[in-house]
């Protein structure tokens, strides 16, 4: 019974604390004082010092900003812009036309930003005045950026997988390997629900587009391939062992602001706005996860993650059972909460669970980050869904219902990945990556 009122009232406090507007870091922080004070005699003051320190002191983190900064280089200067017009010849023989520039597009920088607004935001401003001013219809063109946008989250260098790892103390090269053919097979879904679009709604196409011969088509490519080297020079370096995580990200780094100067789009104004863009959203995420650290140490003390995974072994539930349940309460969970925000707050807890039910973390790893997706498109929280209000002006109930389809599609991937784990779990097993 005393867990039981130990959860209620981290839960009040939790939920107080947040909605009061304080942030989301300084609100874990302030559920671990209160459990500290209230459960345990150690003294609160010194265990959140030592705690902060050593889970912001982490090697592995370092990956963090500087992939962060990577995106941001990219997102401030013209080789966004440069890849829509790269991916256009080639999509617009497609059936569903450009449209598939929103998936590709996505997927492509998804692959250099790991981030899911910084995908959207940057794709979005791109495609959507030509997809308007071609004709395609209004809900499709939001409703498949919103859903290809998550892929942010996935497709390595992915934030959240890094956040992860390091808070389960996993290999985020493993964590990152195993996002590739996820990612790209959730991609495919969503090629083809625009595919079944186009020939269910025929009566909505928009105008045919003038076909390119294959030279001139190689020729706008030239455009798209200072991306793709980059992608291929990242994820490469780590496929092959050659770099770890952090590593790989620094080259990363450098190799965007070559390319930027290459181009002659990186000025001192972009760089610097780049430069404080990931100061700012690496600092964010640095006070979640001092939090989280610091709320995990409480729970620890006061026997909390123990009781609850002993219970969920008292149940003897399925593997299956418990990742259906699991599902439900992080689509819940990300309807108030970031995915990131949504991934901290509840290791502590839930990979005890998973452990005791023998679910290898790889792979949910990878399925928590298909959750997550389905809460950046979700109402009220949806973060993809505010970013598109602002670059679009329509209602958030609108954009909602345009991102269904892509929402169920993720439902489908997660059933994808129970029946076939080999999906998220094979190629790190593979691979044999540097190690971090």
């Amino acid at each position: 019974m005393s867990e039981i009122y130990t959860t209620i009232i981290f839960l009040f406090v939790l939920f107080a604390l947040l909605g009061s507007s304080v942030w989301i870091g300084l609100a874990l922080m302030g559920v671990a004082w209160v459990g500290m004070e209230l459960f345990t005699s150690r003294p609160a003051g010194d265990a959140m010092l030592t705690t902060i320190w050593s889970s912001s002191s982490s090697w592995t983190l370092t990956a963090l900003p500087l992939f962060i900064w990577m995106g941001e280089i990219l997102y401030r200067t013209r080789l966004s812009q440069d890849m829509f017009r790269g991916l256009a010849p080639w999509m617009r023989s497609l059936p569903g036309g450009l449209l598939h520039t929103n998936i590709a597009g996505c997927t492509i920088f998804a692959a250099v930003s790991g981030s899911s607004a910084a995908t959207l935001t940057t794709v979005g401003k791109m495609s959507i005045p030509e997809l308007r001013a071609r004709g395609y219809p209004e809900y499709m063109i939001i409703g498949t950026l919103a859903g290809a946008a998550t892929l942010g989250l996935m497709i390595p260098p992915s934030l959240t997988l890094i956040v992860y790892g390091v808070s389960i103390n996993e290999s985020i090269t493993k964590l990152f390997m195993a996002g590739i053919i996820p990612g790209l097979v959730l991609a495919g879904l969503f090629t083809t629900y625009i595919v079944g679009w186009h020939f269910l709604r025929p009566n909505e196409h928009a105008r045919p587009e003038p076909r390119l011969g294959l030279l001139q088509m190689l020729a706008e490519s030239r455009f798209l391939i200072p991306v793709l080297l980059l992608v291929s020079l990242v994820i490469g370096s780590m496929y092959f062992g050659w770099a770890t995580a952090t590593e790989a990200a620094a080259v990363g780094v450098l190799g965007a602001l070559i390319l930027a100067g290459a181009q002659g789009s990186l000025s001192w104004a972009t760089f610097r706005e780049s430069l404080m863009g990931a100061t700012a959203t690496s600092a964010m995420i640095a006070l979640i996860l001092m939090g989280a650290a610091f709320l995990s140490l409480a729970m620890g003390f006061t026997g909390l993650p123990r009781a609850l995974a002993a219970w969920i072994d008292q149940m003897n539930l399925s593997p299956i059972v418990l990742i259906v349940a699991l599902t439900l309460f992080y689509i819940v969970l990300g309807m108030f909460l970031d995915g990131i925000s949504s991934v901290v707050l509840t290791m502590a807890i839930v990979e005890p669970m998973i452990r005791q039910a023998g679910i290898d973390v790889i792979w949910f790893g990878i399925f928590i980050v298909v959750v997550v997706e389905m809460a950046q498109v979700t109402p009220p929280i949806g973060f993809n869904l505010f970013v598109l209000q602002g670059m679009t002006n329509h209602e958030i109930s609108y954009i909602a219902k345009t991102a269904i389809p892509m929402v169920l599609l993720m439902v489908v991937m997660v059933i994808i990945l129970i029946i076939w784990p080999e999906l998220a779990t094979w190629l790190p097993n593979t691979i044999r990556a540097a190690p971090g």
